[in-house]
């Protein structure tokens, strides 16, 4: 209990950025006030200036209206309001990131633009499945930033989980392959995989994902059995844009949404949630392996409107 309680604040902290924003709009707006057009026209605005955008927060707005309007209404009772007509939207998405031990090895591919935290995620991610005693392997599929390569071997230091990892330069897609074939004669569970995200030169950077999930297939034509695009929250709406350009390249099967806590964009998961339904596996508000966590959705929503939960 002590543990979920301990989550739940630094959630609510690394939340706060966003929460403060929403809570200091509905503060100035619904004191006391009736919930009339005018009302419920403010309230849309502030929702769409929270990143949760304009269908969604039309969505929300209007499943508010149903129950309340015409009502008096406090700041209190409003955020209790929005924080139901949320969950709805991200009960649906709420999916951890469970690895099929039976694979030998369940091979995630984690993709993301550069700056996303994607390297750290997986470093994260290692830990978390190292300490639930599953044997991990990494491979450091973003050979052209050395940076990223040199990053993935300190977690792998750090969690003592071995990186397949080649020269500055070197062909990802044959990095891939070899990660596969090693994790498989090693017995390992899970193989986490990182790749290039340079969408500057999109056609380059397709190219090159297209050849990765190519190559995994020779050796496993079921993998990879997971593709995971993980996104910094601060980006705001422009997170929508990378689900789409990620999924044409890849198909992306999952999200992992990062750096909320530096961010008052918090809404962003809320509207990903709403317009491409796909599985929400963890959220990060920190910078250790503890700050990343399973996506629950009425923790988030709670902490998102500034609730107690």
């Amino acid at each position: 209990m002590t543990e979920k309680k301990g989550w739940l604040s630094r959630l609510k902290a690394g939340l706060s950025k966003s929460s403060n924003k929403l809570t200091s709009g509905i503060g100035d707006l619904f004191t006391k006030r009736k919930l009339d057009d005018e009302a419920l026209e403010e309230l849309e605005d502030l929702l769409i200036t929270s990143d949760m955008g304009i269908a969604t927060a039309s969505k929300i707005v209007q499943g508010i209206a149903k129950s309340r309007f015409g009502k008096d209404i406090s700041s209190e009772e409003l955020k209790a309001a929005l924080a139901d007509e949320i969950v709805p939207i991200l009960e649906p998405v709420t999916k951890p990131l469970n690895v099929q031990t039976g694979r030998k090895p369940h091979v995630v591919l984690v993709c993301g633009v550069n700056g996303s935290g994607k390297t750290t995620t997986i470093g994260k991610l290692a830990k978390i499945y190292s300490d639930q005693g599953l044997k991990v392997m990494l491979a450091a599929g973003d050979t052209f930033r050395a940076a990223a390569v040199e990053q993935l071997k300190v977690w792998g230091e750090r969690t003592n989980v071995p990186v397949i990892a080649k020269e500055t330069g070197a062909d990802a897609a044959a990095l891939a392959y070899d990660a596969v074939v090693q994790a498989q004669a090693d017995g390992c569970d899970v193989l986490l995989i990182d790749t290039a995200g340079r969408l500057q030169n999109k056609a380059h950077l397709m190219d090159e994902l297209e050849k990765v999930v190519r190559v995994i297939k020779k050796v496993d034509e079921t993998a990879p059995h997971d593709t995971v695009l993980v996104l910094d929250s601060t980006v705001g709406q422009n997170a929508h844009s990378q689900v789409e350009t990620f999924d044409k390249i890849v198909n992306v099967t999952g999200l992992i949404v990062t750096k909320l806590d530096g961010t008052a964009k918090g809404g962003v998961t809320v509207s990903l949630a709403e317009r491409f339904g796909k599985p929400v596996h963890a959220i990060g508000v920190g910078e250790t392996a503890e700050d990343l966590r399973p996506f629950e959705a009425r923790s988030f929503a709670n902490a998102l409107v500034g609730l107690d939960d």
